[in-house]
């Protein structure tokens, strides 16, 4: 698997690499913020921010003019969060994606959202892909640039510039928004601050169940 320069600075710099104790963790709740240079993207396109869906988190923890979108648990019925690592071994481990719920509507008519966060091989860079547009998703909107990370047991924590993918680019020429290629044009900021929860190793959920049916024994005795 290619890992990005930056995410391995970041991670290392926060000093969780190859710490004494490991724990198996999934995000299983939080938020990530957003702040898109509205300006910035209404000079090179023609987009513009007509709405916000009503569980969009406003403002977001990066600023006034900042949204939030709520992280979807596991067991959520559609676009559930499936991601998780080895607090020790992050590199080797993290796998799955950070769903989300909430919109975003551009020129009245373009509603992209539910975003899921994953990690894509073919870019080396976690993406931002929206799964709202059209029924089906518009994949790959955003590559996330790491420029800090923390992969904690009971935090998962990351920032990162939003560059726009080739995908994206493409979709944006191809619907007549623009007619520059802005692929890689940094346009915003996220702050993914998702929650953990602590995977049980097999070897403690066989204990666990040992000691339950050692416990009914004795009162039945």
């Amino acid at each position: 698997m290619m890992i990005s320069g930056k995410l391995c600075a970041a991670v290392a710099a926060a000093g969780v690499v190859g710490v004494a104790s490991a724990d198996m963790v999934d995000v299983v709740g939080g938020q990530t913020s957003v702040l898109l240079d509205l300006e910035l993207i209404g000079s090179v396109t023609d987009l513009v921010l007509t709405g916000v869906s009503e569980d969009v988190i406003l403002p977001g923890n990066l600023g006034a003019d900042s949204v939030a979108f709520a992280i979807t648990p596991p067991g959520a019925a559609s676009g559930p969060t499936t991601f998780g690592y080895d607090s020790d071994d992050f590199f080797g481990t993290f796998s799955g994606v950070i769903g989300h719920r909430g919109t975003l509507t551009f020129n009245e008519s373009i509603t992209l959202g539910n975003f899921d966060i994953g990690y894509d091989a073919d870019l080396a860079a976690f993406t931002v892909s929206d799964t709202f547009f059209d029924g089906s998703g518009l994949g790959a909107l955003f590559a996330v640039e790491i420029t800090d990370a923390a992969p904690l047991v009971d935090t998962f924590d990351v920032t990162g510039d939003l560059l726009i993918t080739a995908n994206f680019a493409s979709i944006l020429i191809d619907l007549g928004l623009t007619n520059t290629d802005l692929t890689g044009a940094d346009v915003g900021d996220a702050w993914v601050q998702g929650l953990n929860q602590t995977v049980p190793a097999p070897g403690a959920l066989a204990l666990g169940g040992i000691a339950f049916l050692a416990a009914g024994r004795r009162r039945r005795a």
